[in-house]
């Protein structure tokens, strides 16, 4: 028997609580897994707030992301005993995820953690830190280096805007931070941001095209005119690189910026992100981040927690990364 949070169909709507399974419960998959951590993420606060269509059959376990030790495996690359990681691929809305104590995935969903990450430290990270490494790799590809100038995060105070503002200011980039939450000035500072820069600054609509040239990059979390906001201020060249959609999930803006300024709109996505391409952004994370820093953005709490922690994350109200303990 182990512990999970379960979602289910009851009287025409959907019920969340805390259940007893059983492994012979679990979900076809050749590798089982002893949840270690979990994390809460945007995506999950839609899954346990019936959201978006994003699970379609029920009962069902959310968790977009788990760490943990492999318990039995009939997958050739791993035994038991190994230390692995699985974000994206739909686990926690398509197939049950990592909201409990134990979880049977498949083998090519799965990375081995590196030697320097503990389960807890990869969830610290989670779904929100291979995004923000994702992010940047696609904003290096397109000619980003430290010296280009400013880059601006949005939704800095977020999961990925956390991981994003301590990644890049690790990496020697001048870091802008955007934020609605004035109060976190200090905690967005503390992990590195030069600049803090008002929400409402992006909130508002662009009367012109182009506004005075003033980001290098954007790594974007928000969306909606946010987005449009910081096209109007890329430099020269610049790329942002378009994470999420807090703020909206549709835009409304000029191509001048496309044209006049060669300004790149980069999607990125980290659900089916080829799992070769993962194992080495775990190995970067690994390598490159102040992992002494992890815990300055973490929180931990445990599955009774999460259905409120969903409406907060909805509603802004989460600062950095909340750890799910599903053992305590």
């Amino acid at each position: 028997m182990f512990k999970a949070l379960a979602m289910i169909e009851q009287d025409d709507a959907i019920a969340t609580a805390i259940a007893e399974l059983e492994e012979s419960d679990l979900p076809e998959g050749d590798v089982l897994i002893d949840v270690a951590y979990s994390s809460l993420n945007y995506k999950d606060g839609l899954v346990l707030n019936n959201l978006g269509g994003l699970v379609k059959t029920y009962p069902h376990i959310p968790g977009i992301d788990l760490a943990g030790t492999v318990a039995h495996s009939d997958h050739p690359d791993f035994q038991p005993g190994d230390p692995v990681v699985c974000t994206g691929w739909r686990v926690g809305e398509v197939h049950w995820g990592g909201y409990a104590q134990k979880a049977r995935l498949k083998g090519e969903w799965l990375v081995k953690l590196p030697a320097d990450l503990t389960p807890r430290t990869a969830m610290g990270l989670g779904a929100a830190g291979l995004t923000a490494v994702i992010a940047l790799e696609a904003l290096e590809d397109h000619g980003l280096i430290p010296d280009k100038g400013e880059v601006l995060i949005t939704g800095a105070a977020g999961g990925v805007g956390s991981c994003s503002v301590l990644l890049l200011s690790a990496l020697g980039y001048d870091v802008a931070a955007s934020t609605g939450r004035p109060e976190l000035e200090p905690y967005l500072k503390d992990l590195g941001a030069r600049t803090i820069i008002p929400r409402q600054e992006l909130t508002e609509p662009s009367q012109r095209p182009l506004e005075s040239a003033r980001w290098a990059a954007c790594i974007d979390s928000v969306g909606g005119t946010t987005l449009a906001r910081a096209l109007a201020q890329m430099d020269y060249g610049a790329s942002i690189a378009a994470v999420g959609l807090a703020g909206g999930a549709e835009f409304s803006a000029s191509v001048i910026p496309l044209l006049l300024r060669g300004v790149n709109i980069l999607g990125i996505d980290s659900v089916f992100y080829p799992i070769e391409r993962r194992a080495r952004a775990w190995a970067r994370l690994a390598r490159e981040l102040p992992l002494d820093k992890i815990d300055a953005i973490c929180s931990e709490a445990g599955l009774a927690d999460l259905p409120q922690l969903g409406k907060d994350i909805l509603e802004g109200k989460v600062k950095g990364r909340v750890i799910i303990n599903p053992n305590t």
